[in-house]
C-alpha cells in the first residue's frame, strides 16, 4: 500500500534530523547563553577524563566469525549495517534507544550503542575490512557539549572514545562525519539493511542508481544466519531466562499489593519491569499482564485492569539483557493459589499440548510440525468438551480448522536478539525449514474462551491460558531452557502459595 504524503512526512521526521535541529526544537524553552564569554567559561577548567583500559568483549571473536560469513556471501559489495537513529515518542522526547538487531549481531555492541552508529564492510580484495562509524566525544570546547539536548554530553552523559570502542569490539573505528564523506562514493555495489536507518537508505538510493542492489538478499541473509545460535548467544539467552524467572518470582511476592490496587495489572507490569532494569537492559517486548477475562486477548498490553481472587493471571514477559538477547516466557497462575476445576482442566490441556510439541523436537524435523503436534492435542480436547460443530477429523482437515477459534496464534517462533527472531528469513528456512541443532525457539500453545463466546459453556467463558517455554535444539533432542519455572498445575499452585 502506498504511503500517504502525511505518513511519509511523519516517518521522515521521526528518523531524520533528530539531532541537527535540536537547538531549533528547544528554542522556546532554552535559556542557554549564546555569548562568547559564557562559551569560554563553560569550556574550561575541566579535569581530564580518567583513561580506560578496555578489553575485547567476550562476543568479539564470535562477531568476527559472523562477519566472515557475511563477507563471503557479499564478496565485492560494500555492506552497510546501521544501528539506527533515536525514535521520537512525542516531539522532543524519545523512546529508550535500542540498536538494530543486525548491527548488534555483527558488532557485539548492545545496550550501550551510540545512536546513529554504522557498521561498514568494505571490500579489500581478500574479503572485507570492518569499520564502525560513530559519533565521537564532542569535547568540552564544542557548543554541542552543552547546548544540544539530544546528544550533548552535558545532557546525556559521556560517549566512549574511538580507542575504547575499537578495543572492546575488536574493529576499526572512525568518526560518523567520515561516513558522510564515504557515502558520497557510493555506487551500485553498495548494499544496505534498508529498514535500519531511513535517512541513510534514502541518501544511498540517490547515489547508487537503480541497479540490482541486493538489499533484499542482505535482509534475508542476516535473518537466516541468525537461525542457528552460537555458544555465546545461547549463554546470553540463558542469562535472560534466569532474570525473567526472578521477575516472575518478584511478581508473585507482590501479589498482596497487586490485589489491593484498582489497576493491579499495572503493578505486575511495573514489578517485572523493575527486575528487567535491575538485571538487564529492559524488557524484550511489552509485558502482557492479563487478569481474568483480559487473558483471552492475545496481546493485552494495556495492563490497566484489577486482579481479583478467583482470577487467572496470564503473564507473558521477557528480560532483555545488555547484549540485547531476550527471553520470552508465559505462565498462567491462579491469584488465590488454587485453580478452579474448570481452570485446571483448561490449564492441563494446554500443558499436554506443550509437552506433545516438545516431545517431537530434534534435529531433522520440519519446524511447522511442532505447531501441528500441539494443535492435535488442542483440537482433541475442545472436541471432547463438545465445542466443535464438526468431527475432530473434519476440524483437523484443511477445510475445517474450527478448533483454531480457541487458539488463533502459532505455537512457535524463533528467539534471540528479537523476540520474534529472524523475521526476514525465507519460508523454506523458517516455517517449512528443517530444525537444526543450536536453534532456539518458543513452544507456546494456549486456549482462550472469550467472555462473550457463545460456543462454549458459561463456566469456560473468560478463561485464558498460555504456557510458553524457550527451547534449545540439541544434538539428539531438545532442552527446555525455562523448565525451572513451575509449569504443571500442582507446581504452579505451590509456587503461588509459597511466594504470595
Amino acid at each position: 500500500m502506498a504511503m500517504s504524503l502525511l505518513q511519509h512526512s511523519f516517518t521522515a521526521w521521526q528518523t531524520v534530523g533528530m539531532t541537527d535541529d535540536a537547538v531549533t526544537r528547544n528554542a522556546n524553552r532554552s535559556t542557554t547563553p549564546q555569548n562568547s564569554a559564557f562559551h569560554t567559561y563553560i569550556s574550561g577548567n575541566w579535569a581530564d577524563t580518567p583513561a580506560l583500559d578496555p578489553t575485547q568483549r567476550e562476543q568479539g571473536s564470535w562477531c568476527a566469525r559472523r562477519r566472515d560469513v557475511l563477507s563471503a556471501a557479499f564478496e565485492g559489495n560494500t555492506v552497510v549495517l546501521p544501528a539506527g537513529p533515536m525514535i521520537s515518542r512525542s516531539y522532543d522526547t524519545f523512546h529508550p534507544y535500542r540498536a538494530h538487531s543486525a548491527f548488534s549481531y555483527y558488532t557485539g555492541w548492545g545496550s550501550d550503542t551510540v545512536p546513529d552508529s554504522v557498521l561498514v564492510l568494505t571490500p579489500n580484495g581478500d574479503g572485507h575490512d570492518a569499520t564502525v562509524f560513530f559519533r565521537f566525544p564532542a569535547g568540552r570546547g564544542t557548543q554541542e557539549f552543552y547546548s544540544n539536548a539530544d546528544i550533548g554530553e552535558f545532557w546525556v552523559g559521556p560517549r566512549p572514545t574511538p580507542e575504547h570502542v575499537a578495543a572492546e569490539l575488536g574493529v576499526a573505528t572512525r568518526s560518523l562525519s567520515d561516513f558522510d564523506e564515504l557515502l558520497q562514493q557510493a555506487d551500485s555495489n553498495w548494499v544496505i539493511l534498508r529498514e535500519a536507518d531511513v535517512a541513510i537508505t534514502t541518501e544511498l538510493d540517490g547515489r547508487r542508481g537503480a541497479g540490482d542492489t541486493r538489499d533484499a538478499e542482505l535482509a534475508q541473509f542476516q535473518s537466516e544466519q541468525r537461525l542457528v545460535k552460537d555458544e555465546f548467544e545461547i549463554a546470553e539467552i540463558r542469562r535472560a531466562i534466569a532474570a525473567t524467572a526472578q521477575g516472575f518470582d518478584d511478581v508473585l511476592s507482590s501479589m498482596g499489593e497487586v490485589r489491593a490496587h484498582p489497576r493491579g495489572e499495572r503493578l505486575i507490569e511495573g514489578t517485572f519491569n523493575r527486575r528487567a532494569r535491575a538485571d538487564g537492559n529492559f524488557v524484550g517486548y511489552e509485558t502482557i499482564a492479563a487478569a481474568g477475562a483480559n487473558a483471552c486477548y492475545l496481546h493485552w498490553t494495556r495492563n490497566d485492569g484489577p486482579v481479583r481472587d478467583g482470577d487467572l493471571v496470564l503473564m507473558d514477559a521477557g528480560v532483555e539483557v545488555e547484549s540485547l538477547y531476550t527471553a520470552d516466557i508465559t505462565r498462567t497462575f491462579p491469584v488465590s493459589g488454587t485453580f478452579s476445576e474448570t481452570q485446571r482442566l483448561v490449564y492441563e490441556a494446554v500443558r499436554e499440548a506443550a509437552d506433545a510439541a516438545f516431545s517431537i523436537v530434534k534435529p531433522g524435523i520440519i519446524f511447522r510440525d511442532v505447531h501441528a503436534a500441539a494443535m492435535a492435542v488442542i483440537a482433541r480436547h475442545v472436541a471432547e468438551w463438545g465445542f466443535l460443530p464438526v468431527t475432530l477429523a473434519e476440524s483437523l482437515g484443511d477445510e475445517g480448522q474450527h478448533h483454531r477459534r480457541y487458539m488463533i496464534h502459532g505455537t512457535s517462533h524463533h528467539l534471540g536478539l528479537d523476540v520474534h527472531d529472524c523475521p526476514q528469513a525465507r519460508r523454506e528456512f523458517y516455517k517449512d525449514g528443517v530444525v537444526l541443532e543450536g536453534m532456539v525457539f518458543t513452544i507456546e500453545p494456549g486456549l482462550y474462551f472469550q467472555i462473550d463466546d457463545l460456543t462454549v459453556p458459561e463456566h469456560f467463558r473468560g478463561i485464558g491460558v498460555r504456557i510458553e517455554d524457550n527451547i534449545l535444539v540439541t544434538a539428539n533432542g531438545a532442552e527446555n531452557m525455562s523448565s525451572s519455572i513451575p509449569r504443571t498445575a500442582d507446581a504452579v499452585e505451590a509456587w503461588v502459595t509459597r511466594l504470595s
